[in-house]
């Protein structure tokens, strides 16, 4: 097994500054036209009430950090779920006289159980039919909703099971539905499901390279690759599924000259969940542009940041990131302290908070998300990256690099509510971030 591999927020364009005038005002109208639909599309599978907590069972969009980690299921002590989930496999699998409201209640209910439970034992042996079975689903696209849920339901069955086949089996399905389809939406999460599929199904190191140079295109093109100009999730989506395919490849330094080309211009998109995405996506190429320092670099030199306190020379620098350096943290800085009234009070504190993060990391490649440049008594030294996450009541992570966080934000993505379940349960979940500092 290989080692692990938002939704627009804007009413108005989400093409970045310069696609705008290379694209021409009569298509950003049609786009913004575009853009509505997707949003009441969108709120049209989570704002139904019959469906209690598995809202977010279609919602792969992540606000914010704090939303994000805030999100606990309740816990059920009783085995009884365990029968309804093989109910809801034999469902699943015997579509007979079948309809589309019946699968799409049956897949949301499979969902949240996956979310909400560790279910290896409950799936072992029979994924060699639940796949196929989702896949007729994803093909024949009778409804948003159940092709959503159903490539839902197929990234949760392979973090539940991996496989080192099952990507080759589904590839060419998710790469035609967020190509062809016509649901902005369905798009958006097919994105997303290809992307866990590659880390959990078995994809090679090559075939993830070639996902992200599929992706950068999406991204590249403003979402006009795949017949999505202009929208704000399909494009975060490919940010944010590159990024964290990107976390799982060694060396990058081949594709960071064209991936920073296409993340510093969407820097200037109007939709701050497209920037923010692009703006980790940057933290992370300038993080992996540094690695461990080898016996042939020398001892490390006592350099001194602009306030005098020692600069972490563990990492030494390999490949220069982007050329125009002082211009990137030009833009950087002008984002960290948007001021204009034209963006929303929440979106700018999203821009605020997180682009403060990542240009520390640009001018610093050492410092992580979160990095406080304040002393601490006790050490005299800075306090570092202060993000953490809480598991229960047992202990917490500190999510300190790049790497860290764009993989924890995906398998929220994924999990939603659920995460810490699978955190301590499932051993796939728990390799893939950093171990839990117990707080006794």
């Amino acid at each position: 097994m290989h080692d692990l591999r938002r939704q627009a927020l804007e009413s108005h364009k989400t093409v970045s500054k310069k696609a705008q005038a290379r694209l021409g005002s009569s298509r950003t109208s049609s786009a913004a036209n575009s853009r509505s639909n997707s949003r009441n599309v969108s709120r049209h599978g989570s704002d139904n009430e019959e469906e209690g907590n598995m809202s977010d069972s279609t919602n792969w969009s992540i606000n914010s950090i704090d939303d994000m980690l805030a999100a606990d299921l309740p816990e059920d002590t009783t085995d009884a779920w365990k029968q309804d989930l093989g109910d809801r496999i034999e469902e699943i699998i015997d579509r007979k006289r079948s309809s589309v409201q019946g699968r799409e209640t049956t897949l949301a209910q499979y969902v949240h159980m996956l979310m909400s439970r560790y279910a290896y034992e409950e799936l072992q042996g029979k994924t060699s039919e639940i796949f196929p079975a989702l896949m007729k689903s994803v093909k024949s696209e009778s409804s948003e909703k159940e092709t959503s849920l159903a490539l839902r339901a197929i990234a949760l069955t392979l973090i539940t099971t991996p496989s080192e086949t099952v990507y080759d089996a589904i590839f060419q399905v998710l790469k035609r539905t967020y190509t062809d389809s016509e649901s902005i939406s369905v798009k958006a999460v097919a994105i997303h499901t290809l992307s866990a599929s590659a880390i959990y199904g078995g994809a090679s190191d090559s075939e993830i390279e070639e996902i992200m140079d599929d992706f950068l295109e999406i991204i590249e093109s403003d979402g006009e690759s795949i017949g999505a100009a202009d929208n704000g999730e399909v494009v975060a989506a490919a940010c944010e599924a590159w990024g964290f395919l990107a976390t799982s490849i060694d060396d990058m330094e081949d594709k960071t000259e064209e991936a920073m080309d296409a993340f510093v211009e969407q820097l200037d998109s109007s939709d701050t969940s497209v920037q923010v995405a692009a703006g980790e996506n940057i933290a992370l190429l300038y993080e992996k542009s540094f690695t461990a320092r080898e016996a042939a670099d020398g001892p490390a030199s006592d350099e001194e940041d602009e306030e005098g306190y020692s600069i972490d020379n563990s990492m030494v620098k390999r490949y220069e990131v982007y050329r125009q350096k002082n211009q990137l943290e030009h833009k950087l800085s002008q984002l960290a302290n948007e001021s204009s009234r034209r963006i929303a009070k929440k979106d700018r504190k999203t821009l605020h908070t997180n682009f403060a993060d990542i240009l520390n990391t640009v001018e610093h490649p050492s410092r992580g998300p979160r990095y406080q440049k304040a002393i601490d008594q006790e050490t005299g030294k800075r306090y570092g990256s202060r993000m953490t996450v809480r598991i229960h009541k047992s202990g917490s992570m500190t999510i300190d690099k790049w790497w860290k966080l764009l993989r924890l934000q995906a398998m929220r993505r994924v999990l939603g509510g659920g995460f810490v379940v699978h955190y301590e349960s499932n051993e796939v979940i728990f390799d893939s971030l950093p171990i839990m500092i117990s707080s006794s």
